[in-house]
């Protein structure tokens, strides 16, 4: 089971936790709209004629998204409907950590949306057998993606001083 590095540092700043929860923001910002695509996507099809003539596992296969789709969406407000209901609007501690680990589970849940996408398009344009191979290939990609390790340069430790040669622009190469 993967679980969520959840640094909360008892001796925090303010700035340091509306930083992190700035971040997590900016992250429900950009999932949310990947969740609203899919969704979308799912709604108008059972609207489309041609619905009505899908054999019954793939309609219980848009049915199944169609519950993921909402999940997600559901998920991806809990953060913020949790800051709203807060007295004081200044995020804490234990928001950004719960958020966190919201966010994870938001992830998690949007990946397996990804797959199940998969395996519905290709049920649909080309049948159950393609639809297998795609959803083990999806299934396979979002396995990989959690399981791929963060780049030794971008994972800090505090016992570790920082060089000047340690703080290269994500995107560049070493120079050899």
């Amino acid at each position: 089971m993967i679980r969520p590095r959840v640094t909360t540092i008892a001796g925090a700043s303010q700035a340091d936790v509306s930083r992190r929860w700035e971040r997590v923001l900016q992250e429900l910002r950009v999932t949310q709209t990947g969740t609203q695509i899919i969704s979308g996507f799912l709604l108008s099809v059972a609207f489309q004629p041609t619905f009505t003539t899908l054999p019954w596992h793939a309609r219980i296969i848009y049915l199944v998204l169609v519950v993921l789709a909402c999940g997600a969406t559901l998920l991806g407000l809990l953060p913020v409907v949790q800051h709203r209901k807060r007295p004081s609007r200044d995020p804490d501690r234990r928001l950004v950590a719960t958020s966190t680990r919201i966010l994870v589970a938001l992830l998690l849940l949007v990946t397996l949306l990804a797959v199940g996408v998969a395996v519905f398009v290709f049920d649909v344009v080309l049948g159950p057998a393609a639809a297998l191979i795609a959803g083990l290939v999806a299934l396979a990609g979002g396995v990989v993606i959690w399981a791929v390790p963060t780049h030794p340069r971008v994972r800090r430790t505090p016992h570790r001083r920082h060089r000047a040669d340690d703080v290269a622009a994500p995107l560049s190469r070493p120079s050899r």
